[in-house]
């Protein structure tokens, strides 16, 4: 019979190593601080994979599972001395999600379960203190209520302000015991109101209510999102761990914190966390109350007055500060730690390794490589490459004027500028439409994920560093400022305001993440220093990559950047981009209405010397290295005047009246110009066309030879072609070219002819086409639309919901579709190798910045990725970490 709980605590640890596909990494590393001897409260965890059974089986639990769960509810008592339900001194337990991978506020938490009105007494009588019982029954009820009976969160917090009010409270500690009571029979009332049912009163009912709904909350649309952002697999399912309370609302002797053992934005090895005297876990992680330090350092940093952990509870705190060191050593990386201190002894409640800004990422991985508690291969591993973006892009510029409007707290790093949205529907609205927008919200909760996902940047009026924003944005890689208390934010006007000034919707602001300040207007930004720890890791990744890095690029500034990015090369430079520059589009269109050869040459005689200035000055910057140039391939109905100005323009340029070009115009005129007369079908139609470009590159290239005694590479790449006979054509055009060039200069160069694989029919046939070619380049974005015949220009109206529905693990436009498109590539390069050992096989598609897709072309043996610049870093990385992986 399959085993479904497993037990932790009081000397027991049946997970043994802790694995977290099976136990979610919550249940895997409780399991993991209990064996080392920890102070961890007991519980049990039920596996994902009676989550996965749960969902085949049509959500029932199998026989089995009943006995299981009272086996480990009997263990924790066994630890406790406690009783599930009883009256007298009951124990309570919370009941938690854990998922294999961190989905931070993205499944469900019941806490203080196991209170009901005759527990609630027992608990007053038994910890003698019943303002902390009545507190904990009300945030049960409020809480069970919102996540297992998916009732009204907002009546109760109603409910909650009006109890305070009426009594001149401002803070939930002010209440007494008393106020907490009526509060409770206010709750119920609520639920009886609104569920038409009382408040469940059997704690076994409770249970299993509470564990349904962590597992129901796996398919709920935050952590949908939440996955298919971070491409982690629905099947995998969570865990539920159910483990005794510890109580940090039992008076100024308790606390409840969230630490990290090193500061995971700027990776500084320094404790970095805050806690809050007398509250539960819920408190701080959600916002409800801005918490305090946890040391006095940063305290001081902070100029706050409130005394820190380190101050105010001086032994628990130097406790921990050991309990640090021993999970930091055990698990040989950053930890994130929740922690409760009850009655001045300290519980863990949970590490992972923690969730860390790129730049933190950076530093941790060099700093744990140079201190000897991981390799330098380990430090390459540990980095996720697609973060690294993070750190490629502008900061404000530190010279420009800020027009400050308040400060709140540093939670991520990075600025951003955009207009003020207030709800997270309107933030993913307004990014469709190709606006940057800041999400500002009281605090955001997990619902709001799509939204902070679509801004540029989050704010908060409320909650600390670890607050769900701060957490969230970190991980996203999104500026946030969090806990501006400043600001007053009226949701229903539209509108925030800061002492005498009022922002609307709309309006401008910038944050900064990194000091937390927030402006208004639009601040000017400064291109980043990349040196250092950015440095060092380049260095070790390079050591251990195989595959070589090229840049998608067409003018000097994209090369340059490529270049001190570390490109390796050129591996796409679309020459039709140079074609639509406003000096030069008239000659093109010229060339294209033409209804004679004589016409089109004419014309291009006019591109020539503008074609070979555009490869002279990236062969000047890419001197030494291959370039990759593809010949004209976009439809000519790309180029086509519009308007009657236009025409006339490009009638008076030819010598022609306007009424023949449009009549010319419409003749070329397509239905279905994706799949129509480009790429290669033009150089067969109008061979004078890549004629021309064949003559730039080689006059270019012989001449930046020529000038800095290092010859560029050429390789000249045919587009579209889908027979063995196209390129031959193409082929013999471009060698007579280089030729004659070569002829007229006096020198020859090394140069390749070769293609782009982008439709299925050159992938299978490259045993033939490699007889011509000399190099494939994968266009994988054309290969994908062609593969699986979706336009990826309309596609993302139903895309994401494949992704949902699991049709795709991933957007195939964003990563490489491995079983369809892959294979075809593994084809490709299959027999275009049994034809010409050695053949050069690169990728130049989207998806060569795709960490994932990289590693499948390392797996494939391909020899390049190729990326747009501010992604080279990106594919350095993960190409060594895909090397790595092959060990």
């Amino acid at each position: 019979m399959t085993r479904y709980v497993y037990r932790f605590g009081g000397g027991v640890d049946d997970g043994g190593k802790g694995d977290k596909n099976l136990l979610g990494g919550k249940g895997a590393n409780l399991d993991g601080m209990a064996a080392i001897g920890l102070p961890v409260p007991p519980g049990f965890t039920i596996t994902t994979e009676l989550c996965t059974r749960y969902y085949a089986d049509g959500e029932v639990y199998p026989e089995s599972l009943n006995a299981e769960v009272a086996n480990g509810i009997a263990h924790i008592e066994g630890v406790t001395g406690k009783v599930f339900g009883d009256a007298s001194d009951p124990l309570l337990v919370s009941v938690r999600s854990g998922a294999r991978v961190s989905m931070p506020g993205m499944m469900d938490t019941v806490l203080n379960l196991g209170l009901n009105d005759e527990t609630v007494q027992g608990l007053a009588s038994a910890s003698g203190d019943p303002r902390f019982a009545w507190d904990s029954y009300r945030r049960f009820i409020q809480m069970y209520s919102d996540v297992v009976l998916e009732l009204d969160h907002g009546s109760f917090e109603e409910a909650l302000e009006i109890a305070k009010e009426d009594k001149g409270y401002f803070l939930d500690t002010e209440m007494l015991a008393a106020d907490w009571q009526a509060l409770v029979a206010e709750y119920k009332r609520l639920v009886e109101k609104q569920w038409g049912k009382p408040f469940p009163q059997d704690v076994h009912d409770q249970l299993w209510g509470a564990i349904g709904a962590v597992f129901g909350s796996w398919e709920a649309d935050r952590a949908k999102v939440y996955r298919r952002l971070n491409s982690i697999p629905g099947t995998w399912g969570t865990a539920v761990n159910v483990q005794a309370m510890v109580f940090g609302n039992m008076g100024d002797t308790s606390a409840t914190g969230v630490a990290f053992t090193r500061d995971p934005s700027t990776g500084e090895n320094a404790y970095y966390g805050e806690y809050l005297i007398n509250a539960q876990g819920e408190d701080v992680v959600a916002g409800i109350r801005t918490p305090q330090y946890l040391t006095k350092t940063a305290r001081e940093k902070a100029g706050a007055k409130p005394l820190s952990m380190e101050e105010s509870m001086g032994e628990t705190y130097a406790e921990l500060a050991n309990v640090f060191n021993i999970l930091e050593t055990h698990y040989r990386d950053m930890q994130d730690i929740e922690f409760t201190v009850q009655q001045g002894k300290l519980w863990m409640l949970q590490t992972r390794s923690g969730k860390r800004t790129a730049k933190a990422a950076l530093k941790i991985a060099v700093d744990m490589a140079n201190e000897g508690l991981i390799t330098e291969e380990e430090a390459v591993a540990r980095v996720d490459p697609a973060a690294l973006d993070q750190l490629l892009h502008p900061t404000l510029d530190p010279k420009a004027p800020r027009d400050v409007l308040t400060k709140g707290l540093p939670a991520s790093p990075g600025a951003a500028s955009g207009q003020i949205v207030f709800d997270a529907d309107a933030a993913e609205r307004l990014n469709e439409m190709g606006e940057a927008v800041i999400l500002v919200r009281i605090e955001t909760s997990p619902e709001d994920i799509h939204g902070m996902h679509a801004a540029k940047g989050i704010l908060t009026a409320r909650g600390g560093m670890t607050s769900h924003a701060a957490v969230v944005a970190r991980g996203m890689g999104r500026p946030c400022v969090s806990g501006a208390g400043s600001l007053s934010i009226d949701n229903v006007n539209k509108t925030l305001r800061v002492g005498d000034r009022t922002l609307k919707e709309g309006d401008i602001i910038t944050i900064d993440g990194a000091t937390g300040e927030v402006m208004q207007g639009e601040v000017p930004t400064v291109q980043p220093e990349l040196a250092g720890d950015f440095g060092i890791l380049m260095v070790w990744a390079d050591k251990v990559r195989r595959l070589k890095v090229r840049a998608n690029a067409e003018t000097p500034q994209d090369c340059r950047t490529a270049r001190e990015f570390g490109a390796e090369g050129v591996g796409l430079c679309r020459t039709e981009h140079m074609f639509f520059d406003a000096a030069r589009i008239t000659a093109v269109r010229q060339m294209i209405l033409a209804d004679s050869e004589a016409g089109r040459r004419e014309a291009l005689a006019k591109l020539l010397p503008e074609q070979r200035a555009d490869f002279t000055e990236i062969f000047e910057v890419m001197a030494g290295l291959p370039v990759t140039i593809r010949l004209l391939d976009p439809p000519l109905h790309e180029f086509l005047p519009h308007g009657d100005g236009e025409f006339a323009e490009v009638a008076e340029a030819a010598g022609v009246s306007i009424d023949a070009l449009k009549r010319r115009a419409s003749e070329l005129h397509e239905f279905n110009p994706m799949l129509g007369h480009r790429g290669c079908r033009l150089g067969v139609t109008y061979p004078e066309i890549y004629e021309m470009q064949a003559r730039a590159i080689f006059e270019a290239a012989c001449d930046v030879a020529e000038k800095s005694g290092e010859a560029p590479i050429p390789e000249v790449m045919i587009p579209l072609v889908a027979t063995k006979r196209e390129l031959e054509l193409m082929k013999a055009i471009v060698d007579a070219q280089a030729k004659a060039v070569f002829a007229e200069k006096g020198r020859t160069l090394e140069y390749l002819v070769g293609t782009m694989i982008e439709l299925p029919r050159a992938a299978l046939k490259a045993g033939e086409i490699a007889e011509v070619g000399e190099f494939f380049s994968f266009g994988t974005n054309d290969l994908t639309q062609t593969t699986i015949g979706i336009s990826r220009d309309d596609a993302g109206r139903f895309l994401t919901q494949y992704v949902d529905k699991g049709i795709f693990a991933r957007d195939p436009f964003v990563s490489i579709d491995v079983e369809g498109v892959g294979e075809l590539i593994e084809i490709a390069a299959e027999r275009g190798r049994a034809t010409r050992p050695g053949i050069k096989l690169g990728i130049c598609g989207e998806h060569g910045g795709d960490p994932a897709s990289i590693a499948f072309c390392e797996a494939t043996g391909l020899d390049y990725v190729s990326a747009s610049p501010y992604r080279v870093p990106i594919a350095r990385l993960a190409a060594a970490q895909a090397a790595l992986a092959k060990k």
